[in-house]
């Protein structure tokens, strides 16, 4: 493959305007960078035909994943959602108008109001992670099985690496 993208000219720029340093990292992070931007684009038109934000769906996600009874508390939701507590507590109670969680005190902590699925919550959910995943496998459905593996592995060292 030796087409040329947005990354080829702007590390070629780089180059010229600045050959004292090594430019080399930008073919990688820039296009995982621009790639992110991409693949979140493309899951929020997705979920758009569902009258669904990403941020809504990573919360309903988060709690339809944890099992039965589909409950968490809002610390344990941050903890796997990348929204501040303040825009988290704004999320809950959209959340909660449109009747997709209800809140409800929590038995240890009195001050903890748990978010809990709701059935349309699930029915909703259970749809929008079908059109979520259908989207994911079609980001990446000319890749190999091996380069899928390798590119997740890749990944996955860059993470943990990283953070």
């Amino acid at each position: 493959m030796n087409k040329n993208d947005i990354i080829d000219s702007l590390v070629l720029d780089w180059q010229k305007e600045r050959s004292d340093l090594d430019v080399s990292a930008m073919s990688v992070v820039g296009r995982i960078l621009k790639l992110g931007k991409t693949l979140e684009k493309r899951a929020g038109l997705v979920l758009k035909n569902i009258d669904l934000y990403y941020t809504d769906f990573d919360v309903l996600a988060t709690l339809r994943r944890s099992g039965n009874p589909y409950q968490l508390t809002p610390k344990e939701l941050m903890e796997s959602v990348l929204i501040t507590s303040g825009a988290m507590t704004s999320l809950l109670e959209r959340l909660t108008k449109l009747d997709l969680i209800y809140r409800e005190t929590d038995e240890k902590d009195k001050r903890v109001k748990r978010a809990i699925l709701t059935e349309k919550g699930i029915k909703l959910i259970d749809e929008a992670v079908e059109l979520r995943f259908n989207e994911a496998n079609k980001s990446i459905d000319y890749l190999s099985n091996d380069e899928k593996k390798t590119l997740s592995e890749l990944l996955k060292k860059m993470i943990l690496n990283i953070e």
